[in-house]
């Protein structure tokens, strides 16, 4: 197997954690990758990887060998698409992931003007309520909505969004509105699971401070649209992010709850796998969605 070979392999091994799955990602045996690292390994003079029986992880020289690799990679890929003229072409498929919620309210309709506007390029969606691993399951680009702890990946902000308290105005009329947090314990909630992580909810105590409440939801639901016509319906008081609700909220339809306990604002995001020479597609959709994206929250995420 030649150098180039070999180094495609240990960086699937990397990205993957696994010679297992980096051989099904590559279309080749597991004996191969092996004996693709082994030779690696002896022609280095170094270890590259910690191996278990239960786990795999690099050691100092394959942390220091990944960032080369990578490097010499990304530049030979830059170098064999100059050569055919395609480098500064926006063109290839394009895979994007987000929220099933924010992907149908915010997301899509840019995706579609996006490739009106690049016919070169086609685009595959993955809308998913759970945080995917770029590299792992080959996303070339996320939103995603909250601070970001992986330092792999490139973010660019384009805007914000609050999780907020709804209820509809008759559950009101009939029930009362809390006047502070730990009252809710005395009202039905709708618990939306996707945000409500161990039964609590969080939001900011009377001097500034984050803090949460535990509660016993009546009714709880993983889809946050059904969570929302619940609320509507009058069936209780239920938390979600601003964007989902400003327009039943502004037809009156919703009614805030609160607002004095609102958590601060997070952080919505489009990020992607670091990388020295970024794909032109890669480029021409996070320049294309940014400004995009942004005006796109204010308008559904406006409560008035």
């Amino acid at each position: 197997m030649d150098r180039i070979r070999a180094m495609e392999v240990f960086v699937a091994v990397a990205d993957a954690g696994s010679f297992a799955k980096a051989g099904e990602r590559l279309r080749i045996s597991p004996p191969a990758v092996t004996r693709a690292i082994s030779g690696l390994e002896e022609r280095l003079g170094a270890r590259l990887f910690n191996r278990t029986t239960r786990s795999l992880s690099l050691t100092e020289a394959g942390q220091r060998f990944l960032e080369s690799s990578r490097r010499l990679l990304a530049e030979l890929e830059e170098a064999e698409r100059d050569a055919v003229g395609e480098a500064a072409v926006a063109q290839g498929h394009l895979t994007i992931t987000a929220s099933m919620t924010f992907g149908r309210m915010a997301l899509s309709p840019i995706v579609g003007d996006f490739l009106t506007a690049h016919p070169r390029i086609s685009a595959s969606m993955m809308l998913v309520d759970r945080v995917v691993n770029l590299i792992e399951e080959g996303i070339d680009v996320a939103v995603r909505i909250g601070d970001l702890p992986d330092s792999t990946l490139v973010a660019r902000r384009v805007g914000e969004v609050r999780r907020i308290m709804v209820a509809s105005p008759a559950y009101l009329a009939k029930s009362g509105a809390p006047e502070h947090p730990s009252e809710l314990k005395l009202h039905s909630v709708i618990g939306f699971t996707g945000l409500m992580t161990n039964r609590e909810w969080r939001f900011v105590d009377d001097r500034g401070k984050s803090a949460q409440v535990s509660l016993r939801p009546r009714l709880e639901i993983n889809d946050a649209a059904a969570a929302i016509n619940a609320a509507v319906a009058g069936e209780g008081i239920t938390s979600v992010l601003c964007y989902m609700v400003g327009q039943k909220i502004r037809s009156g339809e919703l009614v805030p709850v609160l607002e004095a306990y609102w958590p601060a604002p997070a952080p919505v995001q489009i990020v992607y796998p670091h990388s020295r020479l970024l794909a032109a597609k890669v480029r021409a959709f996070v320049d294309f969605a940014t400004p995009r994206l942004g005006e796109r929250l204010k308008v559904i995420s406006a409560l008035h």
